[in-house]
């Protein structure tokens, strides 16, 4: 794990002014004050707001779903303190949403957690796993559907056409390959040319902040030597919350990381919302959930949601965070006990772990 590296980036905490536009501000979502009950309280009238006004917007052109890989993660961190489950792990499948809309007569192209997996195992945690993890059982656990750009391909999108690369938050992403770098890359044997030559990467400035020096709680799950030579110019840091284009929006839910942002999305069905505040859809509501020890410990503890809590920088920011999400989302047309939730890493059943199959998964989420 590389602890010295302090990243460099020219925009400061004083920069706010100077940050480039995108998109339209929500001030619906301003920044709340208060105790973290009393910001629950407003986030909750915030959401509900947003959720009448944002359909006004339209709706993007098409939202396709792509399948990366499916990999092992801690039950006990993927399910919070809540599962009964034996297995020490459960399964997560990690998903690309590709967003298309129309702006001024040109379309534009988002790319949402386009996760470059091959890369990604190197972060601290799981390189640490898969060192104590024998190879035949690594084959059996991890399993690769598909790559960004071979996905792209299949849809018949060219890198060149790409305008916003987007993840919820930064934790495993490795983007040399994406964005390229100014310098030769020693690990890669390689000068990484920009895959997405004309695609910025949105992200909350406090993301960035908090990656240039990184806390000791955070140093499992970011690769910070992966951001030394990267241009900084391929950024394009944002304050809070905005609408992108027609029924896209960028909506800051901050705990998970201190920079945590969720894609909001209007579509024929409805209102989704997609981050990893939780990796299932019953986790925001539990009382449905068949998951051993969901429906009893939220009751028990008179909380309705169940977080990824595997940073716990600020839990009860995290916690209000996923209560607007759960605001702003439609019920499920497939089931209405559940709700428009799309995980970006979503709960995955599998032999291996007794105890963690979903009552419920969305598993794809189209529209157009």
């Amino acid at each position: 794990m590389d602890k010295g590296v302090v990243m460099r980036f020219p925009w400061g905490s004083a920069q706010v002014a100077d940050l480039p536009a995108v998109g339209t501000r929500i001030d619906t979502l301003a920044q709340v004050e208060g105790s973290p009950g009393a910001r629950l309280r407003l986030i909750r009238a915030q959401g509900e707001a947003f959720r009448r006004e944002f359909p006004s917007t339209g709706t993007p052109d098409s939202v396709v779903t792509c399948d990366l890989v499916t990999l092992p993660y801690p039950t006990r961190f993927g399910l919070f303190r809540a599962s009964r489950a034996l297995a020490p792990f459960l399964s997560i499948t990690n998903r690309m949403l590709v967003i298309r809309w129309t702006e001024n007569g040109r379309e534009r192209v988002l790319l949402f957690e386009p996760s470059d997996h091959e890369l990604g195992r190197y972060t601290p945690y799981f390189d640490s796993l898969s060192q104590k993890t024998p190879a035949l059982v690594e084959r059996q656990v991890v399993r690769v559907h598909g790559t960004v750009l071979g996905h792209l391909a299949r849809l018949g999108i060219k890198p060149e056409e790409v305008d916003y690369l987007m993840f919820d938050h930064l934790h495993t992403q490795d983007l040399r390959r994406w964005i390229g770098t100014t310098a030769h890359q020693r690990d890669l044997n390689d000068h990484p040319r920009a895959a997405f030559p004309n695609a910025k990467v949105i992200v909350q400035r406090d993301e960035l902040a908090a990656m240039a020096e990184l806390h000791p709680l955070q140093r499992p799950w970011y690769q910070p030597a992966a951001y030394r030579d990267v241009p900084p110019e391929a950024f394009l840091p944002i304050e809070g919350s905005v609408v992108l284009g027609p029924g896209v929006a960028v909506v800051k839910t901050p705990g998970h990381v201190f920079g945590n942002q969720s894609l909001v999305l209007n579509t024929s069905t409805g209102i989704w919302v997609s981050s990893e505040n939780v990796i299932a859809a019953e986790a925001l509501t539990p009382e449905h959930s068949k998951l051993p020890g969901l429906e009893k410990w939220t009751r028990s503890w008179q909380q309705e949601v169940v977080l990824n809590a595997n940073t716990i920088e600020t839990t009860a920011d995290q916690y209000n965070s996923i209560i607007l999400e759960k605001t702003l989302a439609d019920r499920s047309q497939a089931d209405s006990r559940f709700l428009q939730f799309f995980p970006s890493s979503e709960l995955t059943g599998a032999w291996t772990n007794p105890g963690t199959r979903p009552t419920f998964a969305h598993r794809h989420l189209t529209h157009g």
